[in-house]
């Protein structure tokens, strides 16, 4: 690391939604000169997107993300650097050769039973299937979504799908991985329910790239935080996005993650499945879903090469030494972990932790951004507006 990183006020590990709003609030709002680094050789965490060559297809690199937010203030601040287009986001199931509209509902309840209900009609039909086991007494996940939505539909959308995400079965799961499974009464077919929903006009490069253009910024990327830690820890406030665990050298042991892979392919079709992404809820199908991305941007058909499509292939697993951590598994394992790693957090000077991965959370884009706002108004702020003292560890308990 040269000398150079002793003339910035802050640095910030990590250049996601989570460590580029920290940057920009603290450049643009208090004239910080602030130095963010990433170990990839691009900015944007998770949420970069580039186009495939070949096609002109924005691809989001690490899988699909849809924007969504009922937070007025994160809707607001997010409109500072992209404008959103209308796209609402809808996913179907595919389970034994048949196509379902999802989340569950009336839609679905109606097509799978064959038989049209009213609303009270399909009340009561999941009342009286899911009263084969009582929510109180359900010991492993399997009979917990019994007991809320009955046997049928358990079996066709959630038994294999839940199977292929855990690499585990479900009669091995713990029941309290889902607290509720909602079944809506009605035709409704968004998959969110937020007030704003949307994905970045110019796409998410363009959004991550403005967010950093600021003269008071500096990225440098293909930097791995932990080369040049011990020449920054004391010298300047550090907000550290990456994983907790690893930054304690996995000192109380490593967490847990499920990660995802991605198979990428263009096929020689204009449009392969009719929509951005179709579940495939059978268990021998080895893959979760297939992700056809130009279905997010239809204003931009004009921009696609015709006749070819891009699609990707997830599949869900364990991750493990060297892979990319997504979802928190979250055992009680897990959690006694996560508490040491708290109580060492606390006693790390002027190091703040935040972001999915230096929280052990699963963020979605708007909750890491909100998440980012409260650090900036409750601690750095504070401390570098009235010289509060920089309280470390920066993990919500």
């Amino acid at each position: 690391m040269d000398n150079s990183v002793l003339n910035h006020d802050l640095v910030v590990v990590g250049s996601g939604f989570f460590g580029l709003t920290i940057a920009e609030r603290c450049a643009s709002e208090l004239g910080l000169r602030v130095l963010v680094l990433d170990r990839r050789s691009h900015l944007g965490g998770n949420a970069y997107s580039e186009k495939e060559p070949t096609t002109g297809v924005e691809v989001h690199k690490y899988g699909a993300h849809l924007f969504h937010t009922s937070n007025e203030r994160v809707w607001e601040y997010v409109n500072r650097f992209t404008s959103f287009t209308d796209y609402k986001h809808r996913v179907f199931g595919k389970y034994q050769g048949q196509v379902y509209s999802l989340p569950m509902n009336l839609g679905l309840i109606n097509q799978f039973f064959g038989k049209s209900h009213t609303p009270d009609e399909a009340r009561e039909l999941i009342k009286e299937q899911a009263s084969e086991i009582a929510t109180e007494d359900a010991t492993n996940l399997e009979e917990k979504a019994i007991s809320l939505i009955g046997r049928p539909l358990y079996e066709a959308f959630i038994k294999g799908y839940t199977a292929k995400q855990w690499q585990t079965d479900p009669t091995k799961l713990s029941a309290d991985i889902i607290t509720r499974l909602p079944v809506r009464y009605t035709f409704e077919n968004r998959w969110f329910n937020d007030t704003h929903e949307g994905l970045p006009v110019d796409g998410y490069t363009a959004w991550l790239t403005k967010m950093a253009d600021h003269p008071n910024i500096e990225v440098r990327l293909d930097t791995d935080f932990f080369d040049v830690k011990d020449e920054l820890l004391g010298q300047v406030p550090v907000v550290y996005t990456g994983p907790i665990d690893e930054y304690f050298g996995n000192s109380e042991g490593r967490l847990s993650w499920r990660t995802v892979d991605l198979e990428e392919s263009v096929e020689e079709v204009d449009d392969f499945q009719g929509t951005g992404v179709v579940n495939y809820n059978d268990q021998e199908v080895p893959f979760t879903r297939i992700i056809e991305f130009k279905h997010f941007h239809p204003e931009r058909v004009k921009t696609h090469l015709p006749g070819k499509t891009v699609i990707v292939h997830e599949y869900s697993r364990f991750a493990e030494e060297g892979d990319e951590p997504y979802y928190p598994i979250n055992t009680a394992e897990d959690r006694e972990k996560l508490l040491k790693y708290r109580e060492l957090a606390k006693k790390e000077p002027m190091v703040l932790f935040g972001g999915r991965l230096g929280t052990y959370k699963y963020l979605d884009m708007h909750m890491a951004i909100g998440s980012a706002l409260s650090m900036y108004d409750n601690k750095l702020k504070p401390h570098f507006e009235s010289g509060a003292t920089l309280e470390s560890g920066g993990v919500d308990e």
